[in-house]
C-alpha cells in the first residue's frame, strides 16, 4: 500500500496558474511561489468583494483518537466530490505546524486520495507564513527587553511580563526559562516562557484581522506587561506595531493550491484547537466565498474546541454564518471511545460501539445547540462491518441528522459523492438558524461555565485563587465582555485525557486566564494543557529524511 507522500509525489499537479483560472483570477492576481502555490493578491479580494456569498460547510469531528477520524482527509474529499457534481467549489484549511510534522501527530495535508498538494511544501516552510509569524512575535519580545535594558520609561513590572517568545517547533525545555543572565548589557535577569508559535497571539491576530488597517490595530492593542501600577502595557506602547506589520505583510495573504484532482485549496493560517481557536484566517474564508458557490472549511481538534470555537469566535467576530456542518467520525474511533484497544478495533464489537457512540451523541446535541443542520459522516475503513454502519445511520437518523458513509481516502471525490449530495439536500431543504451559544454581556466566568455545560457536559467549574484573582482583574480592565477561548485537552469532552466516551459528573479546573486583546478573546487554561508541546519518545522525526535527489519520505 502506498504512503501518503508516495501517493502526493505520483500526482500530476496543473500549474497553478491554471488552477486559478478556474476561479477567474488572472495571473496579475497571483503572487507566485514557484510552479504550484501562490499568495492572492490584495487587488483580487477587493476585484470579487462584491461577489455574493456561497454557502458555508464547515466540516468537525468527535474527539480524537489514537485510531484516527481523518477530518481534513474528508474536507478535501468533499470538495472534490462537488467538484465532480460540477459545483462551483473551495477548500479553506489550515496550515500545518511543524511541531507535530517531527513530533507524533503528523502533517495537515488530507490523506490517501483526498490530499492537497504540494504535500511536502505545505507541510514544512510553505510559503513562510509561520516563519513571518514566529520573527513579529521575537521582534515584539525582543523590544520589550531593550526597553526594560534601556530605562524603562513605561515602568514594565519585569515580575509582569506576560509576553512570551516562540518557535514552531515541540521543545519543552523552553517551557520555563531564564534570559538576561551574564554581564549588565546583557539585560535584566528574569524568568522568561516560550510557546509553540500556532499558540502566539500574533497567530489569532493575523487569522482574525480584516485587513491591515485591522491586522495594526490588533497589534497594537496586545498586551505585553503591566506596569508597577498593575496596568497594561501594550505593543503600541512599545512603538512595535510598524515594524511587526512590516513581517507580516506578505502572511497576510491567503495561499493558494489544489487537490490531487485539482480543486483550488486557500490554506491559510494554523491556531491549534486546543491552545488556541483552531481556525483557518477570517480573510481566507470571506474570500472563497466570494470565490465560489461552495465553501468547504474545517476547524481543529474536536467539535468540543475547533467547532464551538469557531461558532463562538470567529463567526461572531467576522459576522460568517456557516450553513451546515459535517460531523466526521469512526467505526474505529467509536469503538475506542467504547473501551477497545488499539490493536483490537479491526475485530466487529457491537457491545463497544454501543457503549462509544455516546462520544457522537454528545457532539451532535452540542452542534444542534447552534442551530446549524448537521450531516454525520462514517470516514470508512475496510474492516467496517455492514451491522456497524447500520446501527450507527440509524443512530443518526433517530437524532435529525442527515448520515452518509464517506470513502474519500480509498476513492477520492467519488468516494465523496454521497456525502457531497446528501450535504447539497441539506442546503437546500434545510434552514440555518446559526447563532452563538452565549451573549457578550455574560461575566467571564458564566461564559467559562456556560461552555464547560453546555458543550463539555461539566457538572461544574472549580477556579483556582490564581485564576479567579486573574478573571477579576481581566474585568476590571474592561475585557469582561470579550468571548472566552478554552484551552483544553482534545482527547475528552471533559478536562481529564482519559476520560473517553461520554463522562459525567466531573468538574473543570481553570488554572490560569490571560487576555488577548488583540486577537478579542480571553484565554482561559484547564488541566493540563501545554502551550509549548513536547516530543514523544521515539519523534516521527526519526523516519523522515531526503535523498540525493531531493526528494523528502517519511513524512505523514
Amino acid at each position: 500500500m502506498k504512503t501518503d507522500i508516495q501517493i502526493a509525489q505520483e500526482a500530476e499537479l496543473l500549474p497553478i496558474r491554471e488552477v486559478a483560472e478556474k476561479l477567474d483570477i488572472t495571473e496579475d492576481e497571483l503572487e507566485l511561489y514557484g510552479k504550484y502555490k501562490a499568495k492572492l493578491s490584495d487587488e483580487y479580494m477587493e476585484r470579487i468583494s462584491k461577489n455574493p456569498d456561497g454557502k458555508l460547510i464547515l466540516v468537525t469531528a468527535i474527539n480524537p483518537t489514537p485510531a484516527g477520524e481523518g477530518k481534513t482527509t474528508t474536507s478535501v474529499g468533499l470538495g472534490q466530490a462537488f467538484g465532480r457534481l460540477g459545483k462551483k467549489a473551495v477548500i479553506a484549511l489550515r496550515e500545518p505546524s511543524l511541531g507535530p510534522c517531527f513530533g507524533i501527530k503528523g502533517g495537515a495535508a488530507g490523506g490517501g486520495l483526498s490530499q492537497v498538494v504540494p504535500m511536502e511544501d505545505l507541510n514544512l516552510h510553505f510559503t513562510g507564513d509561520f516563519h513571518a509569524i514566529t520573527s513579529a512575535n521575537n521582534l515584539l519580545a525582543a523590544m520589550l527587553d531593550n526597553h526594560i535594558q534601556q530605562g524603562n520609561e513605561l515602568g514594565i513590572d519585569t515580575r509582569s511580563v506576560v509576553w512570551k517568545r516562540c518557535l514552531d517547533m515541540n521543545d519543552r525545555v523552553l517551557r520555563n526559562v531564564v534570559v538576561g543572565l551574564g554581564a549588565k548589557t546583557d539585560g535584566f535577569v528574569r524568568e522568561d516562557h516560550f510557546v509553540i508559535t500556532v499558540a502566539s497571539e500574533i497567530m489569532a491576530v493575523l487569522c482574525l484581522a480584516d485587513d491591515m488597517k485591522d491586522l495594526k490595530q490588533r497589534l497594537g492593542r496586545m498586551v505585553v506587561a503591566y506596569n508597577y501600577e498593575g496596568e497594561p502595557v501594550t505593543a503600541a506602547d512599545l512603538k512595535a506595531v510598524g515594524a511587526m506589520a512590516a513581517l507580516l505583510k506578505d502572511a497576510l495573504k491567503p495561499n493558494l493550491i489544489q487537490t490531487l484532482e485539482h480543486t483550488p485549496a486557500i490554506v491559510h493560517g494554523g491556531p491549534f484547537a486546543n491552545i488556541a481557536h483552531g481556525c483557518n484566517s477570517v480573510r481566507a474564508t470571506k474570500m472563497a466565498l466570494k470565490m465560489a458557490d461552495y465553501v468547504i472549511t474545517e476547524a481543529g481538534f474536536g467539535a468540543d474546541l475547533g467547532a464551538e470555537k469557531f461558532m463562538d469566535i470567529k463567526c461572531r467576530m467576522a459576522g460568517l454564518k456557516p450553513d451546515a456542518v459535517v460531523l466526521v467520525a469512526t467505526v474505529r474511533a467509536l469503538k475506542y471511545n467504547g473501551g477497545v484497544p488499539k490493536n483490537e478495533l479491526s475485530a466487529e464489537n457491537m457491545d463497544a460501539l454501543h457503549k462509544g457512540i455516546v462520544n457522537l451523541e454528545k457532539h451532535i446535541e452540542n452542534l444542534h445547540k447552534f442551530g446549524v443542520p448537521i450531516v454525520v459522516t462514517l470516514n470508512s475503513f475496510v474492516t467496517d462491518t455492514e451491522a456497524e454502519i447500520s446501527y450507527i445511520r440509524k443512530f443518526c437518523e433517530e437524532r435529525n441528522c442527515e448520515f452518509a458513509l464517506s470513502e474519500v481516502w480509498e476513492k477520492g471525490g467519488e468516494g465523496g459523492i454521497p456525502l457531497a449530495e446528501k450535504v447539497l439536500d441539506t442546503l437546500e431543504n434545510k434552514e440555518s438558524d446559526f447563532h452563538v451559544l452565549y451573549e457578550n454581556e455574560l461575566s467571564l466566568k458564566e461564559k467559562i461555565e456556560t461552555v464547560a455545560r453546555e458543550i463539555y457536559g461539566a457538572d461544574g467549574v472549580n477556579y483556582t485563587s490564581a485564576a479567579s484573582k486573574q478573571l477579576k482583574k481581566l474585568e476590571e480592565l474592561g475585557f469582561g465582555k470579550l468571548p472566552v477561548c478554552m484551552a483544553k485537552t482534545q482527547y475528552s469532552l471533559s478536562d481529564d485525557p482519559m476520560l473517553l466516551g461520554r463522562p459525567e459528573g466531573f468538574s473543570i479546573s481553570v488554572r490560569e486566564a490571560y487576555v488577548s486583546a488583540g486577537a478579542g478573546f480571553v484565554v482561559v487554561l484547564t488541566g493540563a494543557v501545554m502551550t509549548m508541546p513536547g516530543l514523544p519518545k521515539a519523534p516521527a522525526a526519526f523516519n523522515i529524511d531526503v535523498n540525493e535527489e531531493g526528494v523528502i519520505t517519511g513524512l505523514f
